[in-house]
């Protein structure tokens, strides 16, 4: 059995700065991502566990942590008492990064979903270990990690939605993407400034995204209103309120309609 991978890597060079995956067939006929490296590359399943591992029969060490918890609410009636120790935080941090690695790889190859589905996978285990770390090190660690899994998860998500040529959708996800940010408090913070590389990345693509959309006839007409009734010219803001709601109408209507 060879085990120099030197012609693979030659043959997939390393290119700095730059996300590079790939999808393969493995040997047992299923799919695999395959993510570039400077020293080499990883190998991750594309569904489950990203090593392929089931920790004590699970899909994952959270999986299994929370089936640990539903036994202690039976046992107890309740949350309390729970606890993580050090070592189960840290190798679910480390698991943590397994995932973190496949929705980067899964950004790259557009799988919107796969990405939708891994980085709450990751908010899902930030929520568990921020309720029930015992140690307050092991609470808030992967905190400042959080505006970036949000940002992962509304900017696949709009991408998505802008696949489904849905623009106004994707522009919602991702204002409500960067409220998400900007309510975090973390590390005694009130919230994220607009200023944060996450929220700036959200706003670029919003701005990209909203150039594309066409204007809204009912919401020009009503910019145009407010203009007339500034500069006094009533009667023109008679026949632009006639508009309006001729509009209103028209619109109500085509919406009550079945699809």
């Amino acid at each position: 059995m060879r085990m120099d991978i030197r012609d693979i890597l030659d043959d997939w060079p390393y290119e700095p700065g730059q996300v590079t995956a790939r999808r393969i067939r493995g040997n047992d006929g299923k799919d695999k991502i395959q993510f570039r490296l400077d020293l080499g590359l990883l190998q991750m399943e594309v569904t489950g566990r990203p090593d392929g591992v089931r920790p004590h029969g699970f899909d994952s060490l959270l999986d299994y942590h929370e089936h640990l918890l539903e036994q202690h609410r039976v046992q107890h009636g309740g949350d309390e008492g729970f606890e993580l120790d050090d070592q189960a935080c840290e190798l679910l941090r480390v698991e943590g990064v397994m995932f973190y690695h496949r929705y980067l790889a899964e950004y790259v190859l557009e799988d919107f979903e796969g990405v939708e589905g891994d980085t709450r996978r990751n908010l899902r285990m930030m929520d568990f270990c921020l309720r029930y770390a015992k140690h307050p090190a092991d609470k808030y660690v992967l905190e400042q990690y959080r505006p970036y899994v949000l940002m992962m998860r509304a900017r696949a998500m709009s991408r998505q939605a802008m696949r489904d040529k849905d623009s106004r959708a994707a522009m919602a996800i991702l204002r409500r993407g960067i409220r998400e940010i900007q309510a975090l408090r973390s590390y005694g913070r009130e919230g994220m400034s607009d200023g944060s590389a996450e929220i700036a990345i959200l706003q670029a693509m919003a701005k990209d995204i909203e150039s594309e959309i066409p204007p809204d006839p009912i919401r020009k007409l009503r910019q145009a209103l407010a203009r007339a009734v500034r500069d006094e010219r009533y009667e023109e803001a008679a026949d632009l309120r006639d508009q309006i709601s001729r509009a209103v109408a028209e619109k109500r209507s085509k919406d009550s309609k079945p699809a």
